[in-house]
């Protein structure tokens, strides 16, 4: 399970963040699951929560943005939803010859945080 892993770096940038601002406390985090990222979003949640225990960001409210499978293809010259991720074909044409635009990673899009 990588996304203990995901957590901690996150919540080591969210420290730095907070810190670097005068936080007193991380009250909310938004975070963005690229859609070929292989994290599931229950065990992210899951996570967070175990690694923020103790932190200034201990009970903060998580809220996760999962991308959608997007897609360039080739064939209809337009941007196409995948309907599944293990299924790279154009749900449009059928084409395989699709390039991939959603993105594989984590992204910490915001925080909330309380200076008092």
């Amino acid at each position: 399970m990588h996304e203990i892993t995901l957590c901690q770096r996150a919540l080591e940038i969210i420290e730095q963040q907070a810190a670097s601002h005068g936080a007193k406390r991380v009250t909310g985090v938004w975070l963005k699951v690229g859609a070929f990222s292989c994290v599931e979003p229950a065990a992210l949640t899951f996570c967070f929560d175990l690694v923020c225990r103790g932190t200034l960001a201990e009970g903060c409210k998580l809220h996760v943005e999962e991308q959608q499978a997007e897609c360039w293809c080739e064939h209809c010259q337009q941007y196409v939803h995948l309907v599944s991720q293990h299924v790279r074909r154009c749900p449009q044409c059928q084409s395989d010859t699709l390039r991939i635009v959603a993105d594989d990673g984590l992204q910490i899009q915001r925080l909330e945080i309380d200076q008092e």
